[in-house]
């Protein structure tokens, strides 16, 4: 696979494997492996065409960790805890294990670079799986930060993760296509495209950074001016203003 449709791969199996994965490249062909147990194995048939099963390799259970490196966003040093941050960093410490992604996916990059050129503000994180935006708003100083996520896995996830950093997050379980939101300086939406079409209107922050999407995605957003974009890998941050 390639270009864009190897984006899209990417972006499905860090969904069904946040712990990890390798790619290798065979010739024209990038292939995708992930060490996995069987009833992984089985969400991957169902939403892949092409996948093969072979037996892991001896220390399969430990080689995720090697996918798992820490990212370096500005002040913000993001990575696992069995690394050691920068001594000039503002750390950001997230379990892959857990759920739903580190700092390491280039949305995720882009978001906090986005988020350390605001002011702090009041902040809510929609769609916050392991919390790292939301942890990372606190750590830098964003005063009442909230994350809403409809996964309960995800909602532990982030709730361990702010606990792990000492910061304090008030973090929902709920639907944000459903439910009022929060009142907020600006909001986060990490989310694929539809999402935060749907998610948009219902946003009253007079700020918003959306990820989650490719560049080549077309975003409609009526009523929001866009005053920022940040391309990486083919992915895309953008700032909007009302």
């Amino acid at each position: 696979m390639s270009g864009e449709r190897a984006e899209m791969e990417r972006a499905t199996l860090i969904d069904l494997c946040p712990e990890g994965f390798e790619e290798i490249e065979a010739g024209p062909e990038l292939e995708l492996v992930a060490y996995v147990e069987a009833a992984q194995e089985a969400q991957i048939r169902a939403r892949f065409e092409d996948v093969e099963s072979v037996e892991g390799r001896a220390g399969w259970e430990d080689a995720w960790r090697s996918f798992h490196r820490p990212a370096r966003i500005g002040r913000l040093w993001v990575g696992p805890p069995w690394e050691l941050p920068d001594a000039d960093s503002i750390p950001v410490v997230v379990d892959p294990g857990q759920a739903f992604g580190t700092g390491a996916h280039p949305t995720t990059r882009l978001c906090l670079e986005l988020l350390l050129e605001q002011s702090p503000t009041s902040v809510v994180d929609i769609g916050c799986g392991s919390g790292v935006l939301a942890v990372a708003a606190a750590k830098l100083g964003f005063d009442r930060v909230v994350a809403i996520d409809l996964e309960p896995a995800a909602v532990a996830a982030a709730r361990e993760n702010a606990r792990v950093n000492g910061v304090d997050v008030d973090i929902r379980l709920a639907d944000a296509v459903a439910v009022p939101l929060p009142a907020a300086g600006l909001t986060l939406a990490n989310l694929e495209r539809q999402l935060v079409e749907e998610v948009a209107p219902r946003v009253g922050s007079p700020l918003l950074v959306c990820s989650g999407y490719l560049a080549a995605d077309g975003l409609e957003l009526p009523g929001w001016i866009r005053s920022d974009r940040r391309e990486l890998d083919g992915w895309v941050a953008e700032l909007y203003r009302r």
